[in-house]
């Protein structure tokens, strides 16, 4: 089993590392939000465990960046006990909440838990999707045009998973810069999606002036075309 930790605090990654390994996990870490996101979309894990305090990124911003990419529980590991923030995690994806300082027995425990809890969503869950002659696998974060590897960085993997999983659907704009910038995105998201978009169509497409793949709806969003 592999569990990934993404936690700042050294002390704490540790004894979770100790402890994990002692009862036979695997364990990666993660320091910061980005490097969590990295390694959540890039190796197939069976439990996450988030921290929310990161200090780059909130965790729940990470949270909403991986979720819609990983079918793999996600434990929070937070000081912050309040109601609303557990009610926020749960509600933008998590599994479970762990308030900090806990025991190693109910780390475990909740681990248990974690390992029975998404069996079925996993087997109903796209985990590589091909259009065309495009296929993007998420659990090895590979993207293949014409049986050509093609090497995109974690945002603009993000982007081109949420269009191909949404094919044929206008996608929003403001729904995309949500779900890859998290909740408290801001209007200059959009540009900077904008931005992620030419590089990715410089990427995917033959002519990123006439697109086969990613269709531009003026003044509203993108669409994955689907023939």
């Amino acid at each position: 089993m592999k569990i990934l930790l993404i936690e700042d605090d050294a002390s704490l990654r540790s004894f979770m590392r100790v402890l994990l390994n002692a009862q036979g996990y695997e364990t990666i870490e993660a320091s910061n939000g980005r490097q969590g996101i990295t390694l959540s979309l890039s190796y197939a894990f069976d439990i996450i465990i988030l921290d929310l305090g990161l200090p780059d990124i909130d965790g729940l911003e990470v949270l909403s960046q991986i979720r819609p990419f990983v079918q793999c529980s996600i434990i929070i590991v937070s000081a912050r006990d309040k109601e609303n923030d557990k009610i926020t995690a749960l509600d933008s994806g998590a599994d479970d909440y762990l308030t900090k300082p806990f025991s190693a027995q109910e780390l475990l425990a909740r681990l248990r838990v974690g390992l029975r809890h998404r069996p079925i969503q996993k087997q109903e869950v796209e985990t590589r999707i091909q259009i065309k002659d495009l296929c993007v696998d998420f659990e090895k974060h590979s993207c293949m045009v014409s049986d050509q590897e093609i090497h995109l960085t974690p945002i603009e993997f993000q982007v081109l998973g949420i269009l191909m999983l949404h094919h044929g659907k206008v996608m929003t704009h403001h729904n995309l810069v949500k779900q890859v910038w998290g909740e408290g995105s801001l209007d200059s998201d959009i540009q900077t999606l904008r931005v992620t978009m030419a590089n990715l169509r410089r990427k995917i497409e033959l002519n990123p002036a006439q697109p086969k793949y990613i269709l531009t709806e003026i003044g509203i969003g993108y669409r994955f075309i689907e023939n």
